[in-house]
């Protein structure tokens, strides 16, 4: 039971970084109906914004000063990320909005190349190691199961994050302008919704999550490399599949499920088959519920 409760413990970590990737692709597409696949590599710009800001801070290890420098740190790269989605919706992918999906699929496969060997450019193909802004420590919690304090800021962080876009989806006019595109998006133009300014949006509030997720994730393994967001961005888009693409709840779930399902995998059969497992649960849900478990089917009229 309590290797049990640790490998849960583990799973719902990972799953929430999963989450927030996953919320990105899942409000693209419930926008725009196309899969932006340079999304996981704004999660890989996010953490390298994060790292060197913590050397411009000056920023140390420990105490209240660890803790507000995380915050500001993720607060830069979330900034950052969202100017890099907002460009690139501008530059790439609004020429080909009314082109052919398939078009604006190879655009995001080209975005998502540039964007890599941008950052091999930039940021040199080596990895680096993320500076331990804040001491980890372990905790006990009831059942023998042990948390570490990065873990707790990545759950803790990711939910907050969470809550902030559900507040902005469906508490806000913009999010009332974005549920709109969802529904139709040229009724919701010719209703005068600020079309281009709510997909912008999208794609910046989507990207900073994205952001937020990699300084994360580099805040509790601290190598980055300008390929580390390959197989995550991947995998989040697995997430979104599996919880229903268009989704929010969905990718939240769909996020969790996965980062549960890799651990455990990884926990009681083995960690070989931990990346083959992502894609094993792609290949079922599209076979038994293309929909995903919170999308429905829809007809689409010729």
């Amino acid at each position: 039971m309590q290797e049990l409760l640790q490998q849960l413990v583990n799973g719902i970590s990972w799953g929430s970084i999963y989450s927030l990737i996953a919320l990105g692709y899942t409000m693209v597409y419930g926008i725009l109906r196309f899969i932006n696949f340079a999304h996981g590599d704004v999660y890989m710009v996010g953490a390298f914004v994060a790292y060197y800001s913590v050397f411009f801070l000056g920023l140390r290890s420990g105490g209240v000063a660890g803790a507000l420098g995380a915050l500001a740190v993720i607060a830069l790269a979330m900034l950052a990320a969202a100017v890099l989605g907002v460009s690139i919706e501008r530059l790439a992918y609004k020429p080909v909005r009314r082109q052919a999906r398939l078009t604006a699929l190879i655009t995001a496969i080209g975005v998502s190349l540039f964007l890599e060997n941008a950052g091999i450019l930039a940021f040199g193909a080596e990895p680096k190691f993320f500076p331990q802004i804040i001491a980890s420590k372990s905790l006990r919690l009831p059942g023998g199961a042990y948390v570490t304090t990065h873990q707790l800021l990545v759950l803790g962080g990711s939910l907050v994050l969470m809550v902030g876009l559900n507040l902005i989806v469906y508490r806000t006019k913009i999010g009332l302008g974005m549920r709109a595109l969802s529904l139709n998006r040229d009724v919701a133009n010719l209703m005068g919704v600020p079309t281009d300014r709510i997909i912008a949006f999208t794609f910046g509030l989507g990207s900073a999550l994205a952001a937020a997720a990699g300084v994360l994730v580099a805040l509790s393994n601290p190598r980055i490399d300008p390929l580390m967001g390959l197989l995550p961005g991947l995998k989040a888009f697995v997430a979104a599949v599996l919880g229903g693409i268009g989704s929010i709840p969905g990718a939240m779930v769909g996020g969790l499920l996965m980062g549960i399902a890799e651990t455990l995998v990884s926990g009681y059969i083995s960690s070989t088959y931990r990346d083959a497992i992502a894609f094993s649960i792609l290949i079922v849900i599209l076979l038994v519920r293309p929909a995903g478990l919170f999308g429905r089917a829809v007809t689409e009229k010729v």
